[in-house]
């Protein structure tokens, strides 16, 4: 509990604007795969498996988190998406979505599909229907037995 779990991940690359840069890759025994480089201004980017469109992280030190969400995902709907503080959403034209967080120690992200959208709002109609039919009918006919 609040102990680092370390992240498998694959496809690791490194970046100084936009430029490649060699790094080290090392699995000490007993402990995760790490990788190393010489310090300064990196993009490091991968590949990892999510849950649940469920995407987070912690950090030691602040820094800028950058999130690509492909087209068929979404964070604008309230009800089904979740963003930590500080995230600023951008929605391109090719229905691609940008979260973008700086300085940040932590992040989280939980994005959605069209279905789960679909299936939110079969359940609002439905429960609006319930509604009427429990409430609202035998309200007007109380009333109208009352006159």
């Amino acid at each position: 509990m609040g102990e680092n779990v370390p992240l498998t991940v694959g496809d690791v690359h490194l970046t100084a604007n936009g430029t490649p840069v060699e790094f080290n890759q090392s699995t000490p025994w007993g402990q995760p795969q790490a990788i190393t480089f010489t310090k300064g201004n990196y993009t490091v980017s991968y590949i990892a498996p999510l849950r649940d469109n469920h995407l987070q992280g912690v950090f030691e030190k602040p820094y800028h988190v950058n999130v690509t969400i492909p087209e068929e995902f979404d964070v604008r709907n309230l009800l089904l998406a979740g963003l930590s503080t500080g995230a600023n959403v951008t929605r391109f034209s090719d229905n691609t979505t940008l979260v973008q967080w700086n300085m940040s120690y932590t992040f989280d992200l939980r994005f959605y599909d069209e279905t789960r959208e679909q299936l939110l709002y079969f359940f609002l109609q439905f429960m609006g229907i319930l509604v009427v039919v429990l409430v609202i009918i035998p309200y007007v006919l109380s009333m109208k037995k009352s006159e």
